[in-house]
């Protein structure tokens, strides 16, 4: 659903390519970490508790990525966040595969993924 959405987006703001931008102003020019920052202060001032707890787009893929681990393992976290071992030889032997990531997807998101291998008993998320 995600992926459809952003797709929507895209399409909308002039995309034609897969290889085209996706996070861009209106005039085109792309978004930088500071336009992620404001908006987290406006939805802050919108919602207080989002200012208290110190929500940012950082603390939304810290806790995700924490569920994941808790779920299923550190190996899938780390792909998951998309970490490789391309820097060292510490961690070479824990991997996972594209299907073990997209598992744990759809576990989180509730939405079938075409990748996730069938797994009966997934953790679902709090809600």
């Amino acid at each position: 659903m995600l992926a459809s959405r952003l797709n929507d987006h895209a399409r909308a703001r002039g995309a034609v390519l897969p290889t085209d931008a996706l996070l861009r102003y209106r005039n085109g020019r792309p978004a930088t970490y500071r336009r992620d920052d404001l908006l987290w202060k406006r939805i802050g001032r919108r919602l207080p508790w989002v200012a208290a707890q110190g929500i940012t787009t950082h603390w939304l893929r810290h806790t995700t990525l924490t569920w994941v681990e808790r779920h299923f393992g550190y190996a899938v976290a780390r792909a998951y966040a998309g970490h490789t071992d391309r820097r060292g030889p510490a961690t070479t032997y824990i991997k996972a595969d594209l299907h073990a990531v997209a598992a744990a997807l759809a576990a989180l998101t509730g939405q079938p993924h075409p990748l996730a291998v069938e797994q009966r008993g997934l953790p679902r998320p709090p809600t």
